[in-house]
């Protein structure tokens, strides 16, 4: 029986044309010498045992690289030399001979590859994960496949509404449109991107190195840096809704207003208001809620908010036209949006007052503000695997390498501060490096020292904010706020802090899934019955009993603190939703919807499994939970086990009728 794969191209051929022909190396050899030069030594050394076999280069190599970031390597200068000489050499022939590129190496040298690769025993539990991100030669295994032929009109009639064109939504839209199946993407915005349109405040950029925080299939060898900011991201993003010519499909400026499913039709329906404010109703057969979770600004009800007379903005609606030059200028919350903001704009105030609550941990990366030079651009360009090995690097750096130090050690003698002899040593580490950026201000110190364990709240990377905080214009005020004024903020102390502008960095509403429309499943069930306001639940956050053939993306229990990529979860959810719509649409059912005991067993499952973990730490509080104290927002699970739990659909979970 023939298999059309849901993959624009067909799987083989896409992916091979990922990986870049040596050839090109015959009539250019100063571009191979500036790649070689520009790449860095583990992910080269990946690629020559690739191309070769020559498994000796690994223990030559493997005392020099401590981890998985560039600077974790010192390999001395002659060991590099005399690697890249042999690639050099290795590379030619190839191009010279025309042979074919080898497809994956031998399954006995690579987990010693990946192993050495990153400076630690790579799991073989990780291996499904790792080929997935490096396969070369054959389809995606990320691809859901038909299993039987299926007619162009069952296809054509089983229709897909998507809210939301962000990262999930377009992907969710990619993956319908190679599968053959029509879509409708809903956008309240004028532009897709999501969260990277909605954010522009100074400073905003990606905290996950952009070479991995991509999707998987469209990689970008040109991101300026290794953590690039919001304009870029945007760009890439809309630059796949036009690859993909997904924009035929878009509604922009237009919100949805509610969604209700007719269980004796089988359908959705949905009704949108676009910018004039004239309302429509759409039919669906599935329904996709890719709205995000950190798309709903918060603004504290902090008393006398109405009376400020300068202009007033949260940074996810900063406002452009207030010129900030010279201005006293308050700033309330030190969060992730807060840390970036504030050392980009603090230079060129007259003096910059900002107001913690509580103190965030921020961690320095060398690479943090580091441009990615033409040179390592060249290598990711044209050397064969290198930007597959070097994406491994970074999805080891960046995922489940501190999982296991987030987890409370019962027998641990300093409970308050830390949860195992790890976290401790993260905590002095970070402490130490704090020192060394206020210098001789110790009186920062206590300030600036979360009391609660490293990764308690979100980890930040540190973006200056400790030696901007040293600036002679800036001063951090940790006295509870008591009121705005009209041209100010009042602590509760007396103190009056004279502003000009006042700019929340107050975060958003996480625990209020789906809060931006109304949405009733069978018998007319409305979810802000099911969830109230703050305690969504959901099977693998994806789906919802009593809500037939409705699937979320960034959904409850899916928000990623402890590493990862939010593309590579989207990746993982999309491909489970593809499965559940095939069962439907193959099948010739109507419908899909999770039976409600595995809903209740996968949530209890989650709340015991972060009784163990560092968000639910006395001492922390943020927005990854809800008022009962419930973390509702974050996974505590590693990305090899969600990718695990997403890979294959298991029909029995579900009524299918």
């Amino acid at each position: 029986m023939r298999r059309a794969l849901l993959h624009l191209g067909g799987g083989r051929d896409h992916l091979s044309a990922m990986i870049p022909d040596p050839k090109t190396f015959l009539d250019n050899p100063v571009l191979l010498d500036e790649a070689l030069a520009g790449g860095d030594i583990a992910p080269l050394l990946m690629v020559l045992v690739h191309l070769t076999g020559e498994a000796e280069w690994l223990d030559r190599l493997a005392p020099h690289i401590k981890g998985p970031w560039n600077f974790h390597e010192a390999a001395p200068d002659a060991l590099r030399a005399a690697l890249r000489a042999r690639l050099r050499d290795v590379l030619l022939d190839y191009a010279q001979t025309g042979r074919a590129l080898p497809a994956e190496p031998p399954a006995h040298l690579l987990r010693r590859m990946l192993s050495v690769g990153v400076g630690a025993e790579v799991p073989e539990e990780y291996m499904p994960l790792i080929r997935e991100e490096t396969v070369v030669d054959a389809p995606d295994p990320k691809t859901v496949q038909w299993r039987r032929d299926v007619p162009a009109a069952r296809r054509a009639a089983f229709r897909t509404g998507i809210i939301g064109a962000g990262v999930s939504g377009l992907l969710m839209a990619i993956k319908l449109q190679e599968a053959g199946l029509p879509f409708t993407i809903f956008e309240k915005n004028d532009a897709v991107g999501g969260t990277w349109y909605e954010n522009d405040y100074p400073g905003c950029g990606v905290d996950t190195p952009n070479h991995f925080y991509s999707l998987s299939f469209e990689p970008n060898h040109d991101w300026p840096e290794h953590f690039s900011k919001r304009d870029q991201l945007w760009s890439y993003l809309e630059g796949i809704a036009d690859k993909y010519g997904l924009r035929r499909h878009l509604h922009l400026n237009t919100s949805v207003v509610e969604a209700h499913y007719d269980e004796a039709a089988a359908l959705w329906r949905v009704t949108t208001r676009n910018a004039e404010g004239r309302e429509e109703t759409h039919e669906f057969e599935a329904l996709v809620g890719a709205v995000g979770t950190i798309s709903r600004p918060v603004i504290p009800p902090i008393p006398g908010v109405a009376d400020f007379a300068g202009p007033l903005f949260h940074t996810a609606r900063w406002d452009h036209n207030v010129a900030l030059d010279g201005k006293r200028v308050a700033m309330i919350g030190t969060g992730a949006s807060g840390m970036q903001a504030g050392p980009t704009i603090a230079p060129k105030l007259g003096h910059f007052t900002i107001f913690q609550r509580q103190a965030h941990w921020a961690v320095y990366n060398a690479n943090y503000h580091a441009v990615v030079t033409e040179a390592k651009k060249a290598a990711l360009k044209h050397i064969p695997f290198y930007a597959k090995w070097y994406r491994f690097q970074l999805l080891w750096a960046s995922a489940d390498g501190m999982h296991a130090s987030l987890h409370k050690d019962p027998n641990w003698d300093q409970p308050a501060q830390s949860l195992n002899a790890t976290n401790q040593k993260l905590r002095e580490d970070v402490i130490g490096y704090i020192k060394t950026q206020i210098g001789n201000r110790t009186d920062l110190l206590e300030k600036v020292v979360p009391p609660y364990p490293p990764y308690g709240k979100r980890m930040l990377r540190d973006n200056g904010w400790y030696k901007m905080l040293t600036a002679p214009n800036v001063e951090l005020v940790t006295t509870p706020i008591a009121r705005i004024t009209k041209d100010g903020v009042e602590t509760k102390d007396g103190r009056h802090h004279p502003a000009d502008v006042i700019i929340m960095a107050t975060g958003f509403d996480g625990a209020k899934a789906l809060g931006s429309f109304e949405i009733f499943g069978r018998d007319g069930v409305s979810v802000r019955t099911l969830w109230g306001d703050d305690d969504p639940r959901a099977f693998l956050g994806i789906t919802v009993p009593r809500f037939p053939n409705f699937f979320m993306l960034y959904g409850p229990g899916t928000n990623l603190a402890h590493g990862g990529s939010a593309m590579f979860h989207s990746e993982c959810q999309v491909r489970y939703i593809m499965q559940a719509i095939r069962e439907v649409v193959e099948t010739g059912a109507r419908s899909i919807e999770i039976r409600e005991d595995r809903c209740v067993a996968y949530n209890e499952f989650l709340d015991v499994t972060h009784e163990r973990m560092v968000w639910t730490h006395p001492g922390v509080g943020s927005w990854y939970k809800n008022k009962a104290g419930r973390v509702v927002t974050n996974s505590p699970l590693r990305l090899v086990d969600y990718r695990r739990m997403t890979e294959t659909l298991d029909p029995a979970d579900y009524l299918i009728a």
